[in-house]
């Protein structure tokens, strides 16, 4: 009876416990883990609009895990590049890149500093970055960037780690992005990922994947916030843009091409195809600025041209890349159309929307190109007049069909010679063009300084032609009785006539 209590013994335990909780080590389960504590991460972007719009999906997960970004490479613990492999140029620049970061990792007196290699050049080349001399420690494809914390830990732990398994659903649509540019006025809104065209020249279908679309509703909902956010301009964003089919929301719309265009894969129905997007995207908001890229021709049916016309926010610039003038050359490139119908596709835009631009891709010396092939080509040229263009030699990559199948037989100096003939023929083309909107009024929007004069600003036209104007006041209004001014600033629409090209 005289012994201790419950109580006792309770009360014991409770100031033991006091002392244990003040003087005992951190609980391994709380301590944050995070991989990027205190480091630093650069993240150099080659390539197309893609691999920008991915940089900042891989922001934002490097973010996540605790990284903190620097533009200097002195300061970085991590140098991530992320790359293009579409042309043997592109990755030439990379393996420079990398002798280059080499060197850096040699000086013993900076600190140690992890190298990886992202995007299309990690999938195209894989062990092969790897087993280079020390020349990165990562290696990553374009569906793996969630993986990227844990591969960077693995190399930590003195390991070489790769991932670059593609996805057959992986979009990121749950990743909001850590935008790279802080002006907001534009910004990458990425709705689909990979490509099922197989044009026989391409790598994209390899290293990025087949087609995959994200939902809707998760794109419309990136889209209010940017619009909450201020930004003036989103730019949709996929391998072959206008190919977007949401296939987990059902929709009435069947599948729809340019006339005279085929697939070369069955494109499966009932998903919410590009029109019904680009149509629910441009309501969010009216004054919001819509461009896509980079899109296809035969995903122009006439419901997208259409939108376009009747919607004042959805820009009027069409990228319709024809890669060669040539019935011959469009067969020999899996690209699903002739000449003819592509002469036509442009006819019914043009007849369609008033006053469209459109832009073009072109490859000079492709499999078998012969001179007639090249003439056909500068011909399109001719008939069509774009207002811009992406020309390049024609360069063998490995996996495409052509690599297996086809000759890659024009002589380097043959494919340079047509190369110059169709560049100076577009630029005189395209001169011409500029020439006759002389004293035609723009709505450009402004979007940062000019690279070659601080008191002069860069904006661009609905048609996504670049104007300078003067960083001065002008009127608020076109009204002549209103006196007030202001100087333009980033993100504003000014009217401006155009007097000089």
């Amino acid at each position: 009876k005289e012994g201790p209590t419950l109580l006792d013994f309770l009360a014991e335990g409770s100031e033991a416990r006091e002392i244990d909780m003040e003087t005992a080590a951190p609980v391994p389960y709380l301590i944050d883990h995070s991989p990027g504590i205190g480091r630093k991460v650069m993240i150099e972007t080659y390539g197309c609009q893609m691999n920008f719009s991915d940089t900042e999906i891989i922001n934002s997960v490097l973010s996540t895990a605790g990284f903190e970004k620097t533009e200097d490479v002195d300061d970085a613990d991590v140098v991530l590049l992320n790359t293009c492999a579409i042309r043997e140029n592109a990755e030439g620049k990379i393996w420079g890149r990398l002798s280059q970061l080499r060197a850096l990792r040699r000086d013993k007196e900076r600190k140690k500093m992890m190298v990886g290699v992202l995007g299309c050049m990690a999938e195209r080349l894989k062990h092969k970055l790897l087993e280079a001399d020390k020349l990165c420690d990562v290696v990553v494809g374009p569906d793996a960037y969630r993986d990227l914390p844990n591969l960077l830990t693995k190399v930590e732990d003195g390991e070489q780690a790769i991932n670059v398994i593609l996805s057959h659903d992986e979009t990121y649509a749950d990743i909001t992005p850590v935008r790279s540019s802080n002006n907001r006025v534009s910004a990458y809104v990425s709705i689909m990922r990979g490509c099922n065209n197989m044009c026989s020249y391409c790598i994209v279908p390899f290293t990025r994947g087949r087609e995959r679309s994200r939902n809707i509703d998760s794109i419309l909902k990136e889209v209010q916030q940017l619009s909450d956010e201020g930004y003036k301009e989103i730019v949709l964003l996929g391998q072959n843009v206008n190919s977007y089919n949401d296939l987990s929301t059902h929709s009435e719309y069947g599948v729809e091409m340019a006339p005279g265009f085929k697939s070369i894969v069955k494109v499966p129905e009932g998903g919410v195809r590009f029109a019904e997007l680009l149509d629910r995207v441009s309501q969010v908001d009216p004054e919001m600025r819509i461009r896509f890229t980079s899109p296809h021709p035969k995903d122009f049916p006439d419901r997208v041209l259409e939108l376009i016309r009747d919607r004042p926010n959805i820009c009027r610039s069409l990228h319709m890349p024809a890669q060669s003038g040539s019935t011959n050359m469009l067969t020999a490139m899996r690209r699903g159309h002739t000449r003819e119908a592509y002469l036509e596709l442009v006819h019914r835009a043009r007849e369609i929307i008033p006053n469209v631009s459109i832009s073009s891709d072109f490859i000079c010396g492709f499999c078998g190109e012969t001179e007639e092939d090249h003439e056909q080509t500068i011909s399109l040229l001719k008939e069509v007049q774009y207002e811009m263009s992406f020309m390049f030699a024609y360069s063998l990559r490995e996996k495409t069909h052509a690599h297996r199948a086809l000759n890659d037989d024009v002589p380097p100096e043959v494919k340079q010679r047509r190369l110059k003939e169709v560049i100076d023929l577009f630029y005189q083309l395209a001169t011409e063009k500029n020439e006759s909107e002389l004293n035609q009024r723009h709505i450009i929007l402004i979007e940062k300084n000019a690279k070659k004069d601080e008191n002069q600003l860069m904006g661009r036209t609905d048609t996504n032609k670049k104007v300078i104007i003067p960083k001065d006041a002008i009127p608020l209004s076109l009204n002549p009785t209103d006196k007030s001014t202001a100087i333009p600033q980033p993100g504003d629409y000014v009217a401006v006539d155009i007097v000089q090209t």
